[in-house]
């Protein structure tokens, strides 16, 4: 049995409570929140044996083999680098850090104390996004021409004055760095190392500090050109989160609410996975999706030994390094290079 503890029991928990339920041969054995209420609530709800508000206080006192950390991304390399201290594996949802001295630290703190680190990039795990990734793998698009990832979904006001470091840079960051992180994660993934960017954002429909819409570009180094459109101001609801890839041979689009729908799937050449296009769609609920059990069921199996993490940490950190690039690219308003200096 892999014996799990949770800090933070706010908004994302509930995909990590209910996913690892469904897990034969795992448990979440205790949890964490400084709001006492959310931790004994959490615990009462799904069944959890003992909670608290100090998360220092369950590293020390229970006897877990791995932590998941669901609170703000500011906090995540300080909780994960308590947990690898204490010979605690570390599963953080993603970004895993704001900073990438900070993410490189929790890297490091890993690496010495000999313990796993796990990124949760659970869209990965999408059926459709599955079978793109072993299309490019394949070789069926021949040479790669262009990327696009479009996220046109809506936040109320009321989302970020729900807590106080919503929409801030020392906790938070904006579209780019919370909505869209796992789109930035699928772009780098899907298409190779990116060579430089380019991007422009604002905050037009928000009181807060960090960005809620943005486009960026990037030139990968295998030469293909990637767009990137984000904003938090769609009329009226959540419309679209999709992954768009073009080569020589063949167009794919994954859309939906969250990449969850093939929507143009066309080669030049057959390939028995095409029968597999119309199974694929899934409709969740959310725009988290259905992708955190996938995910976890990895964690389990390279705990026990059986398998290889599907996303690390220096996998996890791509992701954030071409966040901050854009970020900077749109502070100084040049093409920044990478990786960063």
């Amino acid at each position: 049995m892999i014996n799990f503890g949770l800090i933070g029991c706010g908004r994302i928990s509930s995909k990590h409570f209910e996913a690892i339920a469904e897990i034969d041969g795992a448990e979440i054995i205790c949890c964490s929140d400084i709001i006492e209420s959310r931790a004994k609530d959490a615990a009462e709800k799904y069944n959890v044996k003992n909670y608290y508000t100090d998360y220092i206080d369950m590293l020390d006192k229970e006897n877990i083999d791995a932590v998941l950390i669901c609170t703000p991304s500011g906090l995540h390399p300080q909780m994960g680098i308590a947990a690898a201290e204490r010979k605690i594996h570390v599963i953080t949802e993603k970004p895993m850090g704001i900073t990438l001295k900070d993410a490189d630290a929790l890297v490091k703190a890993c690496d010495n104390n000999r313990v796993h680190l796990f990124v949760v990039k659970q869209n990965r795990q999408n059926p459709p996004i599955q079978l793109l990734k072993k299309a490019i793998d394949k070789g069926r698009f021949g040479r790669l021409f262009s990327a696009n990832a479009t996220v046109r979904w809506t936040r109320p006001q009321s989302y970020y004055d729900l807590a106080k470091w919503r929409g801030t840079w020392e906790f938070d960051g904006g579209a780019f760095m919370n909505q869209a992180s796992h789109y930035f994660d699928l772009i780098q993934w899907l298409m190779g190392p990116v060579d430089s960017v380019m991007a422009f954002t604002a905050t037009l429909n928000h009181t807060i500090e960090a960005e809620d819409m943005g486009t960026g570009i990037i030139r990968f180094r295998n030469g293909a050109l990637g767009t990137v459109e984000v904003t938090m101001n769609t009329f009226p609801k959540n419309w679209e989160g999709s992954i768009t890839i073009m080569g020589e041979k063949g167009t794919v689009k994954i859309g939906g609410i969250a990449v969850n729908k093939i929507e143009k799937w066309e080669f030049q050449d057959y390939d028995d996975d095409d029968k597999l296009i119309e199974t694929a769609a899934t409709d969740p609920t959310s725009v988290y999706g259905f992708g955190h059990k996938g995910y976890l069921e990895n964690v389990v199996e390279v705990l026990k030994g059986n398998a290889e993490a599907s996303t690390d940490g220096r996998a996890g950190r791509k992701s954030l390094e071409l966040i901050l690039a854009m970020y900077e690219s749109a502070k100084i308003g040049k093409r920044i290079a990478l990786p960063l200096l």
